[in-house]
């Protein structure tokens, strides 16, 4: 699945995103979703999310769903 539509995300989903500094070379960063900060339904760059450990980026891909508990 792809990280451009806010529907397909929720937290705890195990995501790659690329961070800000990252956003030239295109470098991902792992993790799991804490928190939506993109509002509208779509955005082309991916949805902002910040992760677990408070880093903050865009989705690029949705590796698998919900972690449980």
């Amino acid at each position: 699945m792809n990280g451009q539509l806010r529907k397909n995300i929720v937290p705890g989903l195990q995501v790659n995103i690329v961070l800000k500094q990252d956003q030239r070379s295109g470098k991902l960063t792992k993790g799991i979703v804490k928190e939506l900060l993109t509002n509208s339904p779509t955005h082309p760059h991916g949805i902002k999310v910040r992760l677990t450990d408070g880093q903050v980026g865009r989705v690029k891909e949705i590796l698998s769903g919900p972690a449980e508990a």
